[in-house]
């Protein structure tokens, strides 16, 4: 805690190409969960220059129009001309019904429960770095991209959909004190200078960083190869569920290695991940710990958690680890029916988080209900 560090994170725009594959499979999910909220969704997406192929399984009451809901999802990103193109893209469908063996696990019957829809160990993590209990350099990472994003949105023509950012801070006795390094790689007009291009990034970190940590020793690289023109699907293949650690925690806490974009929430990749967040981030807002760590972990067809684990990494107050852990299985049915019902995921509101990480925003209208600081007071009655 008391030495000196440095630590990095990456993030991507929602331009990415693996981010379009991210955006256009939840795009799907959301469009069965609109019409049937106990639909069975697990969609893989594909895209390079002027191709989408969807693959997956379902089981749903409803079907979609697949090709408009892809095209409106491309659209909203910024992709409306060149050679990918939300009007002009060709589409390959390849959805398909869901294995009646993965359903027989899975649902519930006479005298059983609904069962996890996969084996899997997933991880959730908080800490007190930051407004919304998360690292910062992954925290300040999705700021930069999301920032200039919003720019993009709002009118501002010179940038393009792709985009990454990489932040470098510097930590001293455990906490972020300054950035070291930032690095943005930023899709552009072909008749914008780099100068133009450094100008919009530098409004933006300015915009972003906490007072005082971008000083005359940060080392700043605004599109350091050079022009960025030529970016997206149409420079570069995009795969479904390749940036989960973009998603999470940056690296500063393990990943189970699920993804989550394009599955329903029975699948325990992606709703228990939330539902560990969820507890990690209440016992950090409750002040029970500076940070904290959870792993659960289930098989196939069976609908409690087999274990919980919790470190607290030595920064827990008054509570020892395990006493803690106890209380958090106490506060929360952690089955995957539990979880649905008690975070409310059977709605159609993942589209909000195949860009810019799934963790670190505000609870609210619905969205992110994962981020709610509502159970903290739960889990300190649980101790006593």
């Amino acid at each position: 805690m008391n030495k000196e560090f440095l630590f990095t994170s990456e993030s991507v725009s929602e331009g990415h190409p693996d981010k379009v594959c991210d955006r256009i499979s939840d795009a799907i999910l959301d469009a069965f969960l609109e019409h049937d909220n106990q639909s069975r969704v697990a969609v893989e997406t594909l895209v390079t220059k002027n191709l989408v192929t969807v693959a997956g399984e379902v089981r749903s009451s409803h079907t979609p129009d697949f090709d408009k809901v892809i095209r409106q999802a491309i659209r909203e990103i910024g992709y409306t001309d060149g050679d990918f193109n939300a009007d002009t893209v060709e589409i390959i469908n390849r959805i398909h019904t869901q294995s009646a063996e993965i359903a027989q696990g899975v649902d519930e019957g006479a005298g059983k429960e609904e069962g996890a829809g996969d084996q899997g160990l997933m991880f959730g993590y908080a800490v007190n770095e930051t407004p919304e209990f998360m690292p910062a350099p992954i925290y300040y990472a999705h700021l930069l991209v999301q920032t200039m994003a919003n720019m993009r949105h709002a009118g501002e023509k010179r940038l393009g959909p792709d985009a990454k950012s990489q932040v470098t801070l510097v930590y001293k006795d455990g906490k972020p004190i300054a950035a070291d390094t930032i690095v943005i790689s930023h899709q552009h007009g072909k008749d914008v200078s780099q100068e133009e291009v450094r100008e919009l990034a530098e409004k933006t970190i300015a915009q972003v960083f906490p007072k005082g940590w971008v000083t005359e020793k940060t080392k700043i690289y605004v599109n350091p190869t050079g022009s960025f023109n030529y970016g997206g699907p149409g420079a570069d293949t995009g795969l479904t569920g390749r940036k989960i650690i973009v998603d999470t925690y940056g690296g500063m806490s393990r990943h189970g290695g699920g993804a989550f974009s394009g599955k329903d929430p029975t699948k325990v990749d992606r709703s228990a991940a939330y539902a560990a967040r969820y507890l990690a981030k209440n016992v950090v807002a409750e002040g029970l710990a500076d940070s904290c760590e959870i792993q659960l972990c289930y098989a196939i067809g069976v609908s409690q958690p087999l274990a919980l684990y919790l470190d607290t990494f030595g920064t827990s107050k008054n509570f020892t680890d395990s006493e803690l852990a106890n209380a958090v299985k106490k506060s929360m049915d952690l089955s995957p029916k539990g979880i649905r019902t008690h975070l409310g995921l059977n709605k159609p509101i993942y589209q909000k988080t195949s860009a810019y990480g799934h963790f670190g925003h505000k609870a609210e209208n619905g969205f992110f209900p994962w981020e709610a600081t509502d159970l903290g007071s739960k889990i300190r009655e649980n101790l006593s």
